[in-house]
């Protein structure tokens, strides 16, 4: 534990930040999720959006990378056109 009174107050201030960081992380992980769960097709692009909104906003606040942003995106229009060659096929 900091003893100086500086150090106490980079300690709240880091808590804070790791605190608002952990929201944007969890806020895209948790869509990720959903997404594999969710049908139509509809709500799927739906979904889609708005797992890309949250990834930008986080890529913004320089929470994740930028290039792992895109890795992110990629795999979820991947996973839309997955979807759509499956309900193709029957």
């Amino acid at each position: 534990m900091p003893i100086i009174r500086s150090a106490k107050k980079k300690l709240r201030q880091d808590e804070k930040r790791k605190n608002r960081n952990l929201l944007y992380l969890k806020g895209y992980k948790r869509l990720i999720v959903k997404l594999k769960s969710v049908k139509g097709a509809e709500k799927i692009t739906q979904m889609v959006r708005k797992i890309h909104s949250r990834i930008d906003k986080a890529v913004k606040k320089k929470i994740i990378h930028k290039n792992k942003a895109a890795r992110l995106k990629a795999s979820a229009a991947k996973f839309i056109k997955q979807t759509k060659k499956i309900k193709a096929k029957k």
